[in-house]
C-alpha cells in the first residue's frame, strides 16, 4: 500500500468530524442560505435539512448562537438566521471550533493520546502535514462560498 493510500485511510478514520459537528456544518449553510434569501429558518425545517434529530438539532443550534455564528429570533414566525453582512466572513474552522473545539487540529494519525515532534508515532511527520492542509481548507473556506454552491444546484446538504 503506498504511502499516499495509508494517509489517506488515517485522514478517513482520525480525521472526522464528530456527526454533531457534520450536522453543524449544514445547518449552518443551510441558515445562511436561507438567511441571504431574507428568510429566518425554524428548528424543525433545519432539521429536516439536514437530516438530524429535532432535539440534538436544538443542540447543536444553541451552540452556534453561543458562538455568535448563527442567532436566534423569538416569536411565532421566528427560528435561526445569519447576519447577511456577516456570512462571507464565517469561516468553516468557526463553525468546527464551535462543535469540535481544535482538537482535530492535534490529533495523532495512529490515535495515540501523546503524539508530538519530540516522541513522534511511525505516521507523524506525514499526518502533520495532513492536519496543517485540512486546516488551512477549514479558514479559508467561507459559509458564503458553500452556500452559494448550495444554491445554484452544485452542492447537497444530504441524498
Amino acid at each position: 500500500m503506498s504511502d499516499l493510500r495509508i494517509l489517506y485511510t488515517f485522514t478517513k478514520i482520525y480525521l472526522m468530524f464528530s456527526k454533531g459537528c457534520e450536522y453543524a456544518i449544514r445547518a449552518t449553510i443551510y441558515v445562511a442560505l436561507q438567511s441571504q434569501r431574507n428568510q429566518c429558518t425554524n428548528l424543525k425545517a433545519i432539521a429536516e435539512e439536514v437530516g438530524s434529530p429535532v432535539a440534538f438539532t436544538a443542540k447543536i443550534m444553541q451552540q452556534l448562537v453561543k458562538n455568535n455564528i448563527v442567532y436566534s429570533v423569538m416569536g411565532p414566525t421566528g427560528g435561526f438566521q445569519m447576519d447577511k453582512e456577516r456570512i462571507d466572513q464565517v469561516n468553516l474552522s468557526e463553525v468546527v471550533n464551535a462543535i469540535d473545539g481544535d482538537a482535530i487540529y492535534r490529533g495523532c494519525g495512529l490515535g495515540l493520546e501523546a503524539c508530538d515532534a519530540s516522541q513522534p508515532c511511525p505516521v507523524h511527520d506525514k499526518f502533520a502535514k495532513i492536519r496543517d492542509d485540512l486546516q488551512k481548507m477549514l479558514e479559508e473556506t467561507s459559509i458564503y462560498e458553500l452556500a452559494t454552491g448550495l444554491e445554484v444546484g452544485m452542492t447537497f446538504l444530504k441524498r
